[in-house]
């Protein structure tokens, strides 16, 4: 009889995800798991919000990291566990495992995890965890009051939340690409350029109408846009990419670029890097905010690059 004893994995799961998705996976993923030599622990969210409280909990109560199966959003959540209600870590050096089963799938296309569940597991128990950054935000949420949380693919300003809201609201069995798509073609007929000001470090404070400015510490956001094609998730750095093309005509041919990874060398788009961004809004007019595929507020806001301070899995 081995005296090696197998992997304990807390696995916090999204039922929900992809409109089922990550439901109907789950056998096959946990078979896998446990093919490669682990014992997964399987905790289900029941609201949102309920990813960032079972993670906090494990974490709290000694879990070395905890696995996440779902979407994007349901990540989000889960990294915001690995923080307390003060934005201190709650187990530093505590590991999170994405295991995606989503609409948009944006961070996994960054982070190069797999498709296939035995893929995943397989990856998941063979790596080493490797440190990578997070971003904090603070800003006013919808009811006005002031805010914060973490983020760990693309936080943006301006057209992003408007998206956030029809992607939500559209069905879940059109799949990711195809509702962010037609998500942003419904935003672009409402949205007119919100003028801004915005500051990144010590550079000068640019004044600019502007659809989006992303914040990315990935590469890709709304279901396979490769907004920050140069972003790497340890590299200490945001990328900060603003878009600011007038009109919709001038705005929908940078629809082809935002795709094919050729964005930055276009006119109307502008790239800096940065670790702390401050943004405001001059006109009186809401601009709402986009963090991880979620809307849950509006400007003023300051994003702030946390290095190091997570390990992925």
């Amino acid at each position: 009889m081995s005296d090696v004893t197998a992997e304990e994995i807390p696995l916090v799961v999204n039922p929900r995800a992809g409109a089922g998705k990550a439901s109907k996976r789950l056998p096959r993923l946990l078979r896998s798991l446990r093919a490669a030599g682990t014992n997964p622990i399987v905790h289900h969210t029941r609201h949102p919000g309920h990813a960032t409280e079972l993670v906090r909990r494990l974490l709290s109560d000694g879990a070395a990291g905890v696995a996440v199966v779902g979407g994007d959003g349901t990540v989000n959540e889960a990294v915001n566990g690995f923080f307390d209600e003060a934005g201190e870590p709650v187990s530093p050096g505590a590991w999170l495992g994405p295991l995606p089963c989503g609409t948009g799938g944006d961070f996994r296309k960054t982070a190069g995890i797999p498709e296939s569940p035995e893929a995943m597991a397989e990856r998941l128990v063979g790596s080493e965890p490797k440190p990578i950054d997070v971003g904090w935000i603070t800003f006013v949420d919808h009811d006005g009051d002031d805010a914060h949380r973490a983020f760990l693919n693309v936080a943006s300003f301006g057209i992003g939340g408007l998206v956030d809201r029809l992607v939500n609201e559209s069905p879940k069995w059109m799949g990711g690409r195809t509702a962010f798509f037609v998500g942003s073609l419904r935003a672009l007929t409402q949205y007119r350029n919100r003028l801004v000001r915005f500051q990144v470090d010590g550079q000068d404070p640019r004044e600019a109408r502007v659809i989006n400015v992303a914040i990315a510490n990935g590469q890709y956001f709304g279901g396979g846009m490769h907004i920050a094609p140069e972003a790497a998730l340890d590299d200490g750095l945001f990328d900060v990419v603003s878009l600011e093309r007038q009109g919709i005509a001038e705005q929908l041919t940078l629809t082809k670029p935002l795709y094919d990874g050729t964005l930055l060398r276009q006119s109307g788009v502008e790239f800096t890097r940065g670790t702390t961004i401050h943004a405001e809004p001059l006109e009186g007019l809401p601009v709402e905010l986009d963090v991880d595929g979620e809307a849950p507020g509006r400007l003023p806001a300051t994003f702030e690059l946390r290095s190091g301070v997570l390990r992925l899995r």
